[in-house]
């Protein structure tokens, strides 16, 4: 490659870099990513039905799992 397209590509990319590094900088300052509530939400809202769903959708996911291993069709229960 040419010299002067090696010292474009380099100028280029630290110049996106660059805009990257103020974008970030712009977001934090700003209070882009500040979310003091989502913990507390996540804790408040989630309850004991939302958990026991989890888990049996969990348990479904392994039984087909297990199933695709041993090649057996799957048989969706009554």
């Amino acid at each position: 490659m040419s010299e002067d397209i090696i010292i474009l590509m380099i100028g280029v990319s630290t110049f996106l870099g660059a805009l990257g590094l103020l974008a970030l900088l712009w977001g934090v300052k700003s209070g882009q990513f500040d979310d003091h509530s989502k913990f507390i939400d996540a804790a408040r809202f989630d309850n004991e039905e939302d958990l026991r769903d989890a888990a049996m959708m969990d348990e479904k996911r392994k039984k087909r799992a297990n199933r695709r291993k041993e090649n057996k069709p799957y048989i969706p229960p009554d």
